[in-house]
């Protein structure tokens, strides 16, 4: 499965990215034949503090799996972003069958 990890307009650091991997390499457990995986981490120009932005898009044969979240930390948002492709991913097991 191939991982890209997008930081936009900033520098991600490497614990930001090793944790953002460990998670990714966890959705083969729900769904077997995943293709890639794109993560997309930027911050949106609002003054709120709920700034950072990351998007999470999962290519299984077929389809896309798309989450985009935001959130005060890019953990959250990634957090968030994750356990929403994951559920899709499992909808979409459970239809195959």
């Amino acid at each position: 499965m191939k991982v890209d990890i997008q930081s936009i307009h900033f520098d991600a650091d490497q614990k930001l990215e090793t944790y953002i991997n460990s998670k990714v390499s966890k959705l083969n457990t729900f769904y077997e034949p995943i293709l890639g995986v794109s993560v997309n981490l930027h911050l949106d120009k609002s003054d709120r503090r709920e700034n950072k932005v990351a998007e999470v898009k999962v290519l299984v044969n077929g389809n896309e799996m798309f989450s985009k979240r935001q959130s005060a930390s890019f953990e959250d948002a990634f957090e968030q972003s994750y356990e929403a492709v994951k559920n899709q991913l499992i909808k979409h097991k459970e239809k195959i069958r």
